[in-house]
């Protein structure tokens, strides 16, 4: 995956189906789902990340990833270390054992019981990327005429409302090659997570992509993003809960979401 683009798939179904799908395989684990006085023992709490996801994760860990970043300042509050398991999860989340899932979606029924879900640290969606010359007028999905066609990710939610408008859309597999056919003009603009845009223009300030907060108007592409806890106990899901109202009352979390270029919001 190229640098500047992260994970494979941003629409809420697919966010959700990934997760879900790593989630029951890491349910035939549930016996070894670590508690509080677990974690404290072995003087660690783990996370699962994607070794290759800027800027959400890398395992080369220059620079690391903001959900890297973000789980070694929960550690660091709970006066544990951080380990982390590098998986891409449908194919490896069967052989592993990890605490943590940054960046899971706060819905619970989503999960069906299988997480325990901490209080939000972010409120997130789907933004729209504009070329710099593109943008004048556009503030939302309201703004864009027939012909102008947008990339959005096969089987998102993103899709499914944009085609509803009567838009032209170009599905795609891939953020990477969405971004690129946007940088190229082959696109108008595409529906992506913002944080990919902002870590591009962090990246790239040439390319001064505008980034349009479509879930700032739409519900639909609206979600907060939340620490995933493993079947695990209460006592280890209110020990993260604190360690957050402390990361985000002093603004650890808005500076290292801010090393990326991202915005951080709260919910």
């Amino acid at each position: 995956m190229k640098s500047g683009v992260g994970p494979r798939g941003v629409g809420r179904r697919m966010v959700q189906a990934c997760l879900c799908a790593a989630l029951a395989a890491l349910a035939a684990h549930e016996a070894g789902a670590r508690t509080l006085e677990q974690v404290q023992a072995l003087g660690a709490i783990s996370m699962c990340a994607n070794p290759d996801a800027l800027p959400y994760s890398s395992a080369k860990g220059d620079p690391p990833g903001f959900q890297v970043e973000i789980g070694r300042a929960i550690a660091e509050r709970l006066g544990l270390k951080l380990n982390v398991d590098w998986i891409v999860p449908r194919r490896r989340a069967a052989v592993v054992n990890c605490d943590m899932l940054l960046d899971s979606i706060n819905d619970p029924a989503a999960y069906e019981g299988r997480l325990l879900l901490s209080t939000p640290y972010q409120r997130t969606g789907i933004a729209l990327g504009l070329r710099a010359r593109d943008a004048n007028g556009v503030n939302g999905l309201g703004d864009l005429r027939k012909g102008q066609k947008v990339g959005v990710m096969i089987g998102s939610v993103s899709s499914v409302l944009i085609g509803k408008r009567g838009l032209s859309t170009s599905p795609y597999a891939f953020q990477t090659d969405m971004l690129e056919d946007l940088l190229k003009g082959e696109l108008f603009g595409a529906a992506l997570s913002p944080a990919i845009i902002e870590y591009y223009n962090r990246e790239h300030p040439d390319a001064a992509l505008r980034v349009v907060p479509l879930f700032d108007q739409e519900s639909e592409l609206a979600w907060t993003m939340s620490v995933g806890l493993r079947k695990s106990d209460r006592a280890l899901l209110d020990a993260v809960n604190g360690a957050l109202d402390k990361l985000l009352a002093d603004g650890t979390i808005t500076r290292i979401y801010a090393r990326y270029g991202v915005e951080h919001r709260l919910p």
